[in-house]
């Protein structure tokens, strides 16, 4: 399961600097508005500690972690629902994305320009969802006009739901929020939300860019950040993306744990920030492992076994027989598969069984 994050922001806010810190793929970061015009995409592995310890006790050919694709999409400026600066192409690109990783600059600098003139986070926020709530406004009476007849006919019970939903949707929006804050209680409901593909509906991490000082604990600015968007299903992460970038020039291990440390940071940021939209997107991974290759593979949260051997292969969802699966903790424990399944510790699961973040997984399958 591929994973689509796009990073934005207005100019100058520091997102170049953070997708430099993520990729191997070195955009370009200057001090001027558009520095970013055709999005940059760059290919990152998922950290997962399991996968190395794994590594350790079967000796591989090979380690193959998961990955997760972020964009580096064109800063945006006022307007840009309107076509406004690069907007029109920014909205096509944030579309196309699973999250939203929005960037806020939280740091004071005299030699980094605010396209605004001065710093001020909150504001930052507001324009760029004011910009996506136009766009999604459009969408949302567009879809309206569409079942309207339908809906009001009454012959059309789903016509009438999804009017339904695109009035809540409307009401939020003209009140200058967010889509993600409205909430439905139904399967039904949450189904028909999530096919409108609203830009202000996808799950959002707010990233504040700060500086070194406000590494660990963040800053003032961090903190009005917190408060702005407390209402919204959203998330926070601090990071020092000027220092990441320096953190990412060390070529060891050892080297980047020593600098961190000498911050006051157990984990780096990049670490941090995968991790957190992983959690945001309500995906968890499942491990495959043996000579071959020690291989992490992602799955939502709450997938049952047929769907993951189905994220390996479609045909082994639809020849699934059943899966032998090992905790991670016991493979561990005792060493070896051969040593796992002599304690009795290797389960036989069937079509029902929920696969949890972890579990090592062989599947059975006849197509």
């Amino acid at each position: 399961m591929a994973l689509k994050c796009g990073i934005v922001g207005l100019p100058n806010v520091g997102k170049s600097t953070l997708f430099n810190c993520l990729s191997n793929a070195k955009a370009q970061a200057a001090n001027f508005p558009f520095c970013t015009i055709e999005p940059n995409v760059g290919v990152i592995t998922v950290p997962d500690e399991r996968l190395n310890r794994l590594a350790e006790l079967i000796h591989p050919d090979k380690i193959v972690p998961t990955t997760v694709e972020i964009v580096d999409i064109a800063g945006l400026v006022k307007g840009a629902s309107k076509g406004e600066g690069l907007g029109n192409k920014f909205l096509a690109n944030i579309r196309e994305t699973d999250a939203i990783i929005h960037v806020l600059r939280c740091f004071d600098d005299s030699n980094v320009v605010h396209v605004d003139g001065s710093v001020n986070p909150v504001r930052d926020k507001e324009i760029i969802d004011m910009e996506l709530q136009i766009k999604d406004l459009e969408t949302v009476e567009s879809r309206m006009e569409k079942v309207r007849k339908q809906a009001q006919t009454g012959g059309d019970k789903q016509a009438k739901q999804i009017f339904e939903i695109l009035a809540r949707y409307r009401e939020t929006l003209e009140q200058g929020k967010n889509a993600r804050t409205v909430t439905f209680d139904s399967k039904d409901e949450n189904k028909i939300a999530r096919e409108l593909y609203l830009l202000t509906n996808k799950p959002v991490l707010y990233v504040c860019n700060v500086d070194e000082s406000g590494a660990v604990d963040g800053n003032a600015y961090v903190e009005k950040v917190r408060e702005a968007v407390r209402a919204e299903q959203a998330e926070i992460l601090v990071i020092a993306a000027k220092i990441e970038s320096e953190i990412a020039e060390f070529e060891s291990h050892e080297e980047r744990e020593m600098f961190l440390g000498e911050i006051g940071l157990k984990e780096s940021g990049v670490s941090r920030l995968i991790k957190t939209a992983y959690r945001l997107l309500n995906l968890e991974t499942f491990l495959t492992a043996g000579v071959p290759e020690v291989r992490a593979w992602t799955y939502r949260k709450g997938s049952k076994a047929p769907q993951c051997a189905g994220v390996i292969h479609t045909d082994f969802e639809k020849g699934f027989i059943r899966a032998e699966v090992i905790k991670y903790d016991d493979y561990i424990g005792y060493g070896t598969e051969a040593a796992v399944k002599e304690a009795g510790k290797m389960y036989v699961e069937g079509k029902d069984y929920i696969v949890q973040d972890g579990d090592i997984m062989h599947f059975r399958f006849n197509v």
